[in-house]
């Protein structure tokens, strides 16, 4: 079964990452590498392991665009949303045995100094028939 392990951030996030000041401390050089290698140290276990399948990171919220319907037309509205706006800040599908693992995995994405920090867990629907919820 196939797992997507989803993190978020928000604009306030990626600015501590950049080292610009706002709600959040600059983050250092060396913090933002640490924790790109942690991040690559997880992908490269799952990848001998056999169970990554992809994980990517997203841009800014600045750069994203929300579209929604609003009477059949279609409404675009750019970022950056609110700045502790929560937003899909990267993901990672895995390929694994079970639930559990595919938990057991995501807890490794998890900064245990941040607190409040989560990432969420869904099974990936191979068909309609996963779709029972």
């Amino acid at each position: 079964m196939k797992y997507l392990i989803m993190l978020y951030g928000s604009q306030q996030d990626y600015d501590a990452m950049a080292g610009r000041p706002g709600g959040k401390p600059p983050m250092s050089a060396e913090a933002v590498a640490a924790m790109h290698a942690h991040m690559e140290a997880i992908h490269k276990d799952l990848a001998e392991s056999g169970e990554l399948v992809d994980g990517r990171g997203l841009t800014a919220p600045v750069h994203a665009r929300r579209v929604q319907l609003r009477g059949g037309a279609p409404v675009v509205t750019d970022g950056p949303y609110p700045e502790t706006q929560e937003v899909l800040a990267g993901f990672t599908v895995v390929e694994c045995a079970s639930f559990d693992r595919a938990t057991e995995i995501a807890a490794r994405f998890v900064n245990p100094d941040a607190e409040g920090e989560y990432v969420d867990v869904r099974p990936v629907a191979e068909g309609i028939e996963d779709l029972d919820g």
